[in-house]
């Protein structure tokens, strides 16, 4: 089964970055986050990707081209440009199968996939979507096979959000009785990407229109599902984002599901 993975946004809450970079190669521990996210699938033998390109997608593109000599030795001939490489370092080798589709650097996430349609083979019944810009330490296959077994047209990853704000509570006399930075909200649900569709779902998907309108049309159809994840997640949409994930991969990486 394929994986699109959404990276063609400009991501303009994050322009210290995004300024010179696609969001999507903004670096966790030394990694772009689109790699963590192409590991957590890939775990689960889920290694077919497509890439759906828009803002700086070039950049995207250089940076597995050369993936490999940046692991591995290699020797250059500079006469010709041929590169002969030595995978010595077999540790560092992922086994990604990685379509690249320019969809436009303006376009709309619901139009991209769309544009994607002609790269999902006939004879797969289902695909996979999934945001460039968030991780977490969900089972992929319990998340396919929950699709399956629910026989809608799609279905999305709920998980709770994490508050912007730190939160007080505040007792009858108006007295702060504690405060939490930044807690996860237990009673919200929100889309948190994952999601697993029916061909079909090129059918409630229109050019010019974000991913969310599609699914509310599967929803008024009751066609859409919800994966319910309790377990980690968490986007990246600020800088404050960025470093508080660089420092949970060097503490707590709870979506590092892989071994290395």
């Amino acid at each position: 089964m394929k994986t699109i993975i959404l990276c063609g946004g400009i991501g303009y809450r994050l322009k210290e970055e995004t300024e010179f970079k696609p969001k999507p190669m903004v670096q966790i521990g030394g990694k772009p986050i689109l790699w963590h996210i192409m590991k957590i699938y890939a775990h689960y033998g889920f290694n077919e990707f497509i890439i759906a390109l828009g803002y700086k997608g070039d950049y995207i593109k250089q940076y597995f081209l050369n993936e490999q000599k940046m692991v591995h030795d290699f020797t250059l001939d500079s006469s010709t440009g041929e590169t002969k490489i030595y995978k010595n370092n077999k540790s560092n080798s992922d086994n990604f199968q990685i379509t690249f589709v320019n969809t436009g650097e303006e376009t709309l996430t619901g139009e991209r996939i769309l544009r994607i349609k002609d790269y999902i083979p006939v004879k797969d019944e289902n695909f996979m979507v999934t945001y460039g810009d968030g991780v977490a330490d969900i089972n992929i296959k319990d998340l396919v096979e929950f699709h399956q077994k629910q026989k809608t047209i799609g279905t999305v990853t709920g998980v709770h959000p994490r508050s912007k704000w730190g939160l007080l509570t505040i007792n009858d006399n108006n007295v702060a009785t504690s405060f939490i930075e930044k807690p996860v909200l237990k009673r919200e649900w929100v889309n948190g990407g994952f999601m697993v569709f029916k061909r079909d779902f090129f059918n409630y998907l229109k050019s010019g229109e974000m991913e969310h309108e599609g699914l509310k049309r599967l929803i008024q159809k009751k066609q859409l599902s919800i994966y319910i994840h309790q377990g980690f997640w968490h986007s990246m949409d600020t800088y404050p984002d960025v470093d508080n994930l660089n420092k949970l991969w060097n503490e707590d990486h709870k979506w590092k599901i892989w071994k290395d």
